[in-house]
């Protein structure tokens, strides 16, 4: 008999604890922690299947990385997923952004100061689909885990030197050093 996948394990998990304040790592130990993409079935489970789980960004009184399963969940029959994002539409998107998250900087294989695991890089809506959003290369772009998971249904500006910042990673390594070389007359070492 088959092993049951990471989010069936993840079902299971928070319907022997509906009403309990769970945290990620309770939910990381419950399904093993080979499992890598454990955020991503559980905002699955939330947004796809509706599940009623509650997270800080939810409830003040609850801390990053806890969740509440507040009451049963819908019947599976109810559950319409909608197509995924394309490979090559997800490969335009990182290409333009310089696979670079496009909210704090940093690039895939690169140290996240939040969690010290490294970057990996999704592709986020800038205008949520929940808000009329649509898969189009004009309204995505490439965030790291960590501002992916924050970013849910907020669309605000992204700051300056963010930008700035992954233009330069995005440019070959001649025009690096010429950003280099003016940084360096303009300000000094």
């Amino acid at each position: 008999m088959r092993k049951p996948g990471s989010k069936e394990r993840i079902r299971h998990f928070l319907l022997a604890h509906i009403g309990e304040v769970v945290s990620s790592n309770q939910i990381r130990d419950a399904i093993g922690k080979e499992v890598t993409e454990w955020a991503r079935r559980l905002r699955e489970l939330r947004e796809d299947e509706k599940w009623p789980i509650v997270t800080h960004n939810d409830r003040a009184d609850l801390k990053p990385g806890q969740y509440i399963l507040t009451g049963v969940p819908p019947q599976r029959d109810n559950v319409s997923f909608s197509r995924p994002i394309s490979a090559k539409l997800r490969a335009e998107v990182l290409d333009r952004n310089g696979f670079t998250c496009q909210m704090c900087g940093l690039s895939p294989g690169e140290i996240d100061p939040e969690t010290g695991r490294k970057v990996r890089l999704h592709i986020g809506h800038i205008k949520d689909k929940s808000l009329g959003g649509k898969d189009e290369l004009s309204n995505l772009h490439a965030l790291c885990s960590t501002c992916n998971q924050g970013a849910k249904n907020v669309t605000g500006e992204k700051p300056t030197w963010i930008w700035l910042k992954a233009q330069i990673k995005r440019a070959g390594q001649d025009e690096q050093r010429e950003v280099y070389e003016w940084l360096r007359t303009k300000f000094g070492d």
